[in-house]
C-alpha cells in the first residue's frame, strides 16, 4: 500500500500528504525543519514525528537556522529532557551541526538549486559530504518531500497534479 493510498483521511498523515509532501519548499527554515524531522524519523514511524511536530518547532526555535546554530551545550542538554521530542543525543547534535553547516552555505534553497539536477545516488554522496546524519534513506526522503526528487505521489493520486502545478525541481529540467 502506498502513502497515497494510506494517508488520505488520516488525522496526521492526511494533511501532510495533501498539503506538504512533495510540494516545492523554498524557505531555508522550512527546508531545515524537514531535514531535522527526517533525521529524527530514522528508526521510527513518520506518524510519531508528525504527532511531535509542534513540540519540535518549539524546542528547535521554530527551526530558525540562526538560532539553532547557536544552541549551547546547556540548551542541547535541556533538549535531552524534553519528552515531547525524540531524545536522542546524536539527532539533537545533528540538528545543531547541520544548522551551522547550512548557515555556512548562505542559503539552503540556493545550495539545493545550484546542485540540481542530480541522481539519488549523487544527492546522497553530496549530503554525506556536506551534512551529518544524512544517509541514503534520510536524504532521499527529505529530497522527495521538498520536491527535488520524484516519487512522493503516484501519478494516479489527485495531489500529484497539484504538485506538478507548483513546478517541483524534479519536473523542471
Amino acid at each position: 500500500m502506498s502513502y497515497c493510498d494510506f494517508a488520505p483521511g488520516q488525522p496526521y498523515h492526511g494533511p501532510y500528504h495533501d498539503r506538504e509532501y512533495g510540494f516545492p519548499v523554498k524557505s531555508d527554515d522550512a527546508l531545515f525543519e524537514r531535514l531535522v524531522l527526517e533525521i529524527n524519523q530514522a528508526g521510527l514511524s513518520w506518524l510519531t514525528i508528525l504527532k511531535k511536530r509542534e513540540v519540535f518547532r518549539k524546542a528547535f526555535a521554530n527551526f530558525d537556522i540562526e538560532k539553532v546554530a547557536r544552541f549551547t551545550p546547556a540548551k542541547r542538554a535541556k533538549l535531552m529532557t524534553n519528552a515531547g521530542i525524540i531524545r536522542n543525543r546524536l539527532k539533537i547534535e545533528a540538528a545543531v551541526e547541520n544548522a551551522k553547516r547550512i548557515r555556512a552555505l548562505g542559503s539552503f534553497a540556493k545550495w539545493l538549486d545550484a546542485h540540481h539536477p542530480r541522481s539519488k545516488d549523487e544527492w546522497v554522496k553530496l549530503f554525506k559530504k556536506t551534512f551529518v546524519f544524512t544517509g541514503g534513506e534520510i536524504t532521499s526522503s527529505f529530497l522527495m518531500s521538498v520536491g527535488y526528487l520524484p516519487g512522493a505521489h503516484e501519478e494516479t493520486c489527485p495531489v500529484y497534479k497539484r504538485v506538478l502545478n507548483r513546478k517541483p525541481r524534479w519536473a523542471v529540467t
